[in-house]
């Protein structure tokens, strides 16, 4: 069957081939590329931090110099290239700044969330092995510590140092790490080549619709990576504006917030749409021209909904933290009802058989994979080759998602084939919150699963063994003294007995089906 471009699908076969994707340039550094802007157009408004009061703003100049001045300033501490730099950050201006200044030096940025414990970030430290921890105001570090800590305060009398050249080299060579969470309930870093955000440029047209006279709004925080990619540097990238809520932002003032800032592009996780629509509040947005949506299954009803109350489309797209997203509709080629879209021009993708390398006929279910030679695709998990290697098979790297292939290449969602839960777009594993709530004195035996709450709105569930009921309150305080509040249950039951198969195995899937919902 035919496609875009002379993309089609394989006779009869569950694989497309969207084309070849343009080979990145040699020497090449990720900053350079994010910012080479700045050159051009050095007045140019890269971001806003906005919030009722107006903004703060940061010109493409003003931010190549403060992210050249950092690079410089953490050569002189005597950091080498490849060190790690743990990014111990809020939601603030110098977590993109110390990113991108990381990247500029040859240093590999590691951003984490801001919510995680200090007990969560010690069992990331030994496989990481940091040279130097940024650390934001009031979040807590591990003791103790296993290398030197800069308080990010420190970050700002860098901005105007002596600009640091930006180190060019091999694409290939290790650029960032982003942390996942995996089936075996630890999470896992994921290390980015530099030709990473080179690979982003399939996402440009496949997903966004952006170009430079674009304003784009992303609703997360800075140190979320759907909002560092999609919200700053594809932006920065293609020379556009990037807008950020400040702190304080919600439902209620994001309306006027894209109207007053003039937002032709808003990005969020499914649920901001849905928050946002449940206000009832007027959405006259004449400059927006569509959403982009990403994280999480975005609801039928809410994308009907927006358009109704908007007049503009949200563009779904699927990925993962080892390959961004990859598979999208667009405002050139919307997503026909029921599915996600089609391969991104220069993708290859399959859908196989679920304990096999061979794709399955059109039609058939199976497990998502992606050619292993995608530019964008990682260059494995650190520390962990084993996992690396098991998720390849043959040319394929497999995702772990459950989904339809047509003939025409568009894929439908079917679901996980593992048991990993989503919390307001952050992919949290249940063994995690099952080892937390394992360790209360009082539990014998603990489950967590996702539940429906209401459309298209799920929150994580635990629910445990016990001689009786533990005050809701209390199970609440324990989990946020060992887990990020994303991964917190947000209801607790205790239940006769976990069910299970005949060979012993937690049965998550059975305990979901029985949650009744809310009274």
């Amino acid at each position: 069957m035919g496609g875009r471009d002379g993309a089609g699908t394989a006779a009869g076969l569950s694989v497309f081939d969207a084309g070849a994707p343009e080979p990145c340039p040699a020497p090449f550094n990720m900053a350079a590329h994010v910012l080479a802007r700045a050159g051009t157009q050095p007045d140019k408004v890269a971001l806003a931090v906005v919030d009722a009061r107006g903004a703060r703003r940061w010109s493409y100049g003003r931010l190549e110099g403060a992210v050249r001045g950092v690079a410089g300033g953490l050569t002189d501490r005597g950091l080498a290239p490849g060190d790690r730099v743990l990014m111990r950050l809020g939601n603030d201006v110098e977590f993109p700044i110390l990113f991108l200044a990381c990247l500029a030096a040859d240093l590999v940025p590691v951003p984490v969330s801001a919510q995680l414990t200090a007990r969560e970030l010690a069992a990331l430290l030994p496989g990481l092995a940091p040279a130097l921890i940024v650390q934001g105001e009031g979040l807590a570090l591990p003791d103790p510590l296993p290398c030197p800590v800069m308080p990010a305060v420190a970050l700002a009398a860098m901005h105007d140092g002596a600009p640091a050249p930006y180190a060019m080299g091999d694409p290939e060579r290790p650029g960032y790490i982003v942390y996942t969470s995996g089936t075996s309930g630890r999470p896992r870093a994921v290390v980015h080549a530099h030709r990473a955000i080179w690979a982003r440029r399939m996402i440009l047209e496949g997903w966004y619709g952006l170009g430079p006279d674009d304003r784009l709004m992303h609703a997360g925080a800075f140190n979320w990576t759907y909002t560092l990619g999609t919200g700053l540097m594809d932006p920065w990238s293609v020379g556009a504006t990037a807008l950020i809520p400040g702190a304080g932002a919600d439902r209620h003032s994001l309306p006027l917030l894209l109207r007053r800032h003039e937002a032709s592009i808003f990005a969020a996780a499914p649920g901001v749409f849905r928050q946002i629509l449940e206000t009832g509040a007027p959405l006259d947005l004449p400059r927006l021209r569509h959403g982009l949506s990403a994280g999480e299954a975005l609801p039928a009803e809410v994308a009907r909904d927006w358009r109704a109350r908007t007049g503009t489309a949200i563009h779904e797209a699927l990925g993962m933290s080892e390959c961004s997203t990859f598979i999208s509709g667009s405002p050139a080629a919307p997503a026909r009802p029921g599915t996600l879209g089609r391969p991104q021009t220069g993708r290859r993708v399959a859908v196989l058989a679920p304990r096999g390398t061979a794709p399955v006929p059109l039609g058939e279910p199976g497990l998502l994979a992606v050619s292993a030679r995608d530019p964008g695709l990682m260059l494995g998990y650190r520390g962990a080759e084993a996992e690396t290697r098991a998720r390849f098979r043959g040319e394929w790297f497999v995702t772990g998602d459950m989904v339809r292939m047509e003939a025409d290449g568009a894929i439908a969602y079917l679901g996980r084939c593992d048991d990993m839960m989503n919390a307001g777009g952050y992919r949290v594993s249940p063994l995690e919150v099952e080892t937390a709530l394992a360790e209360h004195p009082e539990i014998r035996e603990a489950a967590a699963t996702s539940v429906p709450v209401k459309a298209g709105a799920e929150v994580i569930a635990a629910f445990y063994t016990a001689d009786h009921d533990i005050a809701e309150e209390a199970l609440a305080g324990w989990c946020a003294g060992r887990l990020a509040r994303y991964k917190c249950p947000r209801i607790f039951l205790r239940v006769a007995a976990l069910p299970r198969g005949a060979n012993g195995k937690l049965r998550r899937g059975a305990l979901r089906k029985t949650w009744k919902g809310p009274e």
